[in-house]
């Protein structure tokens, strides 16, 4: 560790004792299971932490803090691919305080209203660090209908929000009422932002490296739990039919408009297996690269840039990642 981050660590250790760790493995921190590890690791415990981390930081820099040391914020790093350098930088994450979910009053069997807002429409609410599954299951056992599709997604609610995040035909942007958000570069202010202001797009949005999601409000609808509970276990099983487990990080490319990256990487261009390393293509479904024991995040990265690259060249279209890469030179 250089004497410029040890120093951080040493400040950020007095700010907060007990919630700072150095040299933290990666591994534990994607679904990937790869990569190096994280120079310092912080977590936030409550929302006035965000403003220590940053003063400690600094708040001048374009894709930093302090313009001397690098920041990522990181949820359940379920899009997350970092190089086996590791970040030399300081690593983001939230405690337990934001995994609760706000169901208001628990409804019967057959639904009711949840939280009302402004213009009396329903919502429930739940911390950054919730894991989308979780949310989905607990508004669909108190009849809050309009988040079960969440339940296939391995990510947390503020992956949600940063990255519009979706699947079985409904998005983010569509549920999303307001995001509590924390700027580091404005020294841990914290506003509601409501959901049009974050130019949300497709697995995109406009939140920037040093802004922190810590909480988000969403849109539900009364519904009745077993038909919920149903319609759930309808997702869990495509999903275990059509995707396949283990370690993976969901789909690496973003669908073209108009046609599927998994066809055009299996059907077109035979790339189902395709092996470097460690790394696989999944046979189950082409858009998902597999991780085996003993891979590395190398094997994963060159993997993509080959099947990005084969992809164009026998077809001209340009698959775009919607993973995000951490600690590797830009391309």
């Amino acid at each position: 560790m250089s004497p410029d981050l040890a120093s951080i660590a040493e400040a950020l250790d007095r700010a907060l004792p007990g919630q700072v760790e150095r040299d933290v493995a990666f591994g534990s921190l994607t679904t990937w299971r790869v990569g190096g590890s994280a120079a310092i690791r912080v977590r936030v415990d409550r929302d006035t932490d965000v403003a220590v981390v940053a003063e400690v930081l600094g708040d001048s820099g374009p894709n930093t803090v302090s313009g001397r040391v690098p920041v990522a914020v990181v949820g359940r790093g379920s899009n997350l691919l970092v190089a086996d350098a590791g970040f030399p930088g300081v690593v983001i994450t939230l405690g337990p305080a934001y995994e609760g979910v706000d169901l208001g009053d628990r409804v019967g069997a057959r639904g009711g209203a949840a939280h009302s807002g402004a213009g009396g429409a329903p919502h429930v609410g739940a911390g950054a660090a919730t894991a989308l599954p979780v949310l989905a299951r607990q508004c669909a056992a108190a009849g809050r209908a309009g988040l079960g599709f969440y339940v296939g997604i391995p990510g947390s609610v503020g992956g949600a929000v940063r990255m519009n995040a979706g699947g079985h035909g409904r998005e983010t942007v569509e549920v999303l009422r307001t995001a509590t958000v924390a700027d580091l570069r404005a020294g841990g202010s914290i506003r509601v932002r409501d959901a049009a202001s974050l130019g949300l797009g497709y697995r995109c949005s406009a939140l920037g490296p040093t802004e922190v999601v810590l909480r988000a409000e969403f849109a539900v609808e009364p519904g009745d739990p077993e038909a919920l509970r149903d319609e759930l276990g309808e997702i869990v099983r495509w999903r275990t039919e059509h995707q396949p487990g283990g370690a993976n990080a969901g789909s690496v490319f973003r669908n073209p408009p108009g046609d599927a990256a998994a066809r055009l990487i299996d059907q077109i261009c035979g790339l189902s297996g395709r092996r470097i390393g460690g790394a696989t293509v999944s046979e189950k479904h082409a858009n998902f690269i597999q991780a085996e024991v003993g891979a590395t995040a190398a094997d994963v990265h060159q993997l993509i840039a080959t099947v990005r690259d084969r992809v164009a060249a026998e077809t001209g279209v340009e698959l775009e990642v919607e993973v995000h890469f951490l600690g590797f030179e830009p391309a």
